[in-house]
């Protein structure tokens, strides 16, 4: 294993009350996969991450990272095997692409030329630009160069697309997969469902600072007993309450639930489902103001785990 820590707990004591960012957390990340960890804001992604990179201590549990336990005198040897992109990197504006990344090639004993850094996040033409002229998503890809700049073994990426527009977020997911094509074991946290589902071999769901489900993407998926989502919402009318239950009974519906006035329909079968539905809209003379139809994502696996959506506050 690349990771794994047990029963692991990191707890803050506050002027009012303890706070418990990790709470029993358990994990284990293969070697040669990418792992993610999946939840809302403050549900102790980063602070799991801190504690596996070495950069804060555990209240207690057990944590060993590529056969290495932080505090047992090979620290130095650790950081060595060790990429890592926190949530916020700071770089010097005023440095280049091209100093930038030959200051971080110097604190490893191994690596490559920043030549090669800047080619595999396809930054070449901005290798002479100060960092300070650089846009949102190029200074996320330098900061990924920096982390795979001394040939890691294990790559930390710490909400690695937040806050980039959707053409720099889909650059980086390239980049990161061509580091998991490279045979680099990769950990990654986001809270953007597509994300984990395009990048991600395997995630745990974390809520809480605990794992409240693990698996393969479509293997948490298919647990919803459907591949398909109908949500649907009627006109006011009579302001008559309808329960959501009763669209339970509709051919090939595998759960139904009603959020903000939106009725969400799990199904197996569409194209069997919405005929069912309508069927039964005209029966109770309910009228229908709008219908649309997607695949089944981990947003829905959290929501059916929790009963709340991952950005909630």
């Amino acid at each position: 294993m690349a990771v794994t820590c047990r029963q692991l707990f990191k707890r803050y004591e506050t002027g009012r009350a303890a706070v418990d960012a990790v709470n029993g957390l358990d994990l284990e990340v293969r070697r040669g996969e990418c792992f993610g960890l999946l939840g809302p804001n403050g549900a102790g992604k980063t602070t799991t991450v801190e504690i596996l990179e070495g950069l804060i201590e555990p209240t207690s549990g057990d944590v060993e990272v590529l056969g290495m336990r932080w505090g047992g005198g090979r620290d130095h040897e650790l950081r060595q095997k060790l990429g890592i992109t926190l949530q916020e990197t700071r770089l010097r504006d005023k440095l280049s692409v091209r100093e930038t990344l030959r200051m971080f090639r110097s604190f490893y004993r191994d690596g490559i030329e920043p030549e090669a850094a800047m080619a595999l996040v396809a930054l070449e033409e901005k290798a002479d630009a100060w960092i300070s002229k650089l846009s949102g998503g190029q200074r996320q890809r330098v900061a990924v160069a920096c982390a795979l700049i001394g040939r890691p073994e294990l790559v930390f990426l710490d909400e690695p697309t937040t806050g980039l527009d959707p053409q720099a977020r889909r650059q980086l997911w390239d980049v990161v997969a061509d580091i998991r094509r490279a045979g680099n074991t990769i950990l990654l946290t986001t809270h953007y469902m597509d994300e984990a589902e395009k990048l991600c071999d395997r995630v745990a769901v974390v809520d809480h600072g605990r794992v409240i489900a693990l698996g393969a993407p479509r293997d948490l998926i298919s647990r919803l007993g459907g591949e398909h989502v109908i949500e649907f919402s009627l006109e006011p009318m009579d302001q008559r309450p309808v329960d959501a239950d009763v669209f339970a009974a509709v051919e090939g519906v595998t759960q139904s639930t009603e959020e903000s006035g939106r009725f969400v329909l799990t199904v197996s079968e569409p194209h069997r489902s919405i005929p069912g539905c309508l069927a039964l809209l005209s029966r109770e003379n309910l009228e229908l103001k709008s219908l649309t139809t997607r695949h089944v994502n981990l947003e829905d696996v959290f929501v059916n785990l929790t009963g709340r959506h991952l950005r909630d506050d």
